[in-house]
C-alpha cells in the first residue's frame, strides 16, 4: 500500500434535514481528486465518523470508492467498541476500501496489552490493511508500537500526540522490527504546521485538512515543503497560522472550519452533527480572508 501525495480527508456532506448528502460526498470527492492527492480517507475525522449510524458509514465508504476509481487507496475509518471497528472494518473491506484507519477504543482506558489485542481483532477481522491511529485514549509506547507493527495486516501507524520525541522513538522501534516497509503519518490537526519537525523524525506523510476547501493552496504547500522553496514559509505565514488560530477558538472547530471552507467555496457541506457546532457568521468571514490569503499567495501576489 503506497500514498504518493498528499492525503485528502473529505468531509461528509449532510442536507438541510441533517441527512447524508450522496450526490454532494460524491461531487467533492471528484472535485478534490482533480488536485491529485495520494490517498483519500473517508468517513475518518474530518468526515464526521463520531456521527455517522452504520449505514451511513457503509454508503459514505461505497461512494468514496466509486468516485475514487482505483486511481488512489482509498481508506475507510473505523473505531468505537471492538466488535464495532471490527464490523465496520470488515465492511469497509467487502465495499472496496483498500485499507482501514482505526481510530481509538470507545470511552474506555485501556493498558498498553489491551491496545494490541484492539488494534489484533479488528486486524483480524479487517481482510485490508489497518493503520492504527494512536491519539487520546490510544497512546502507545515504543515498545507497543513495534509489537502492533507486526500484527499481520498493519501496516501503518498515524499520529495525532504530538509528542515528537516518543514519535522518533517509535519509527526507530517498529524501523528495527519492520525496517522501511511500513507507513508512518503525521496526523495533527492542520498537519501542515508540523510537516517539517515530523518529517525529521521519519513521518513525512500527513493529512490535510485544508486539501478538503483549498486545494490549491494545499498542493502548492506541498510542493514547495518538499522542493524547500519559500512558498512554503508565505503559506505558513498568510494562510495555515491563521487557519490554526481560527481553528482554536472553540472545540471542535477542525471539522466545522473545513466544512465552512467547502461551503465559502461553493460546495453543499451542510452543518456539523452534534455534539460539534458551526462557525458563526463573523467566523466564517474571517475563513473567508485566510481563504483569500492563501489563493493569492499561491498567485505571487
Amino acid at each position: 500500500m503506497q500514498f504518493d501525495g498528499i492525503l485528502f480527508f473529505p468531509i461528509t456532506p449532510f442536507d438541510d434535514k441533517g441527512a447524508l448528502d450522496e450526490e454532494a460526498l460524491d461531487r467533492h470527492i471528484r472535485d478534490g481528486m482533480v488536485h491529485g492527492p495520494g490517498g483519500v480517507f473517508a468517513a475518518c475525522g474530518t468526515g464526521e465518523f463520531h456521527a455517522l449510524g452504520a449505514e451511513e458509514h457503509a454508503r459514505v465508504t461505497a461512494r468514496a470508492v466509486e468516485a475514487v476509481g482505483g486511481r488512489v487507496p482509498v481508506v475507510a475509518g473505523a473505531g468505537g467498541s471492538v466488535r464495532t471497528a471490527a464490523e465496520q472494518a470488515a465492511a469497509a473491506a467487502d465495499l472496496g476500501a483498500d485499507a482501514v484507519l482505526l481510530l481509538p477504543p470507545y470511552l474506555v482506558g485501556a493498558s498498553q496489552r489491551g491496545l494490541v489485542e484492539y488494534v489484533r481483532a479488528v486486524a483480524e477481522a479487517a481482510a485490508v490493511p489497518v493503520i492504527a491511529y494512536q491519539r487520546a485514549n490510544m497512546v502507545l509506547t515504543p515498545e507497543t508500537a513495534a509489537e502492533v507493527a507486526q500484527i499481520p495486516g498493519v501496516e501503518g501507524i498515524k499520529d495525532g500526540v504530538g509528542d515528537l520525541g516518543a514519535m522518533r522513538r517509535i519509527v526507530q522501534a517498529v524501523r528495527a522490527v519492520r525496517g522501511e516497509d511500513f507507513a508512518f503519518f503525521n496526523g495533527l490537526p492542520t498537519a501542515e504546521l508540523t510537516f517539517a519537525p515530523y518529517r525529521a523524525v521519519g513521518v513525512p506523510l500527513y493529512s490535510s485538512a485544508a486539501f478538503a476547501f483549498a486545494p490549491e493552496v494545499a498542493t502548492a504547500f506541498y510542493r514547495a515543503a518538499h522542493a524547500g522553496e519559500p512558498l512554503a514559509d508565505r503559506l505558513l505565514t498568510r494562510f495555515y497560522e491563521p487557519l490554526v488560530a481560527l481553528r482554536d477558538r472553540a472545540p471542535g472547530y477542525a471539522v466545522a472550519m473545513v466544512k465552512a471552507g467547502v461551503r465559502l467555496r461553493g460546495g453543499r457541506a451542510g452543518a456539523v452533527r452534534p455534539p460539534l457546532t458551526d462557525l458563526t457568521r463573523e467566523e466564517e468571514a474571517v475563513l473567508a480572508e485566510i481563504i483569500d490569503a492563501g489563493l493569492r499567495a499561491v498567485e505571487g501576489e
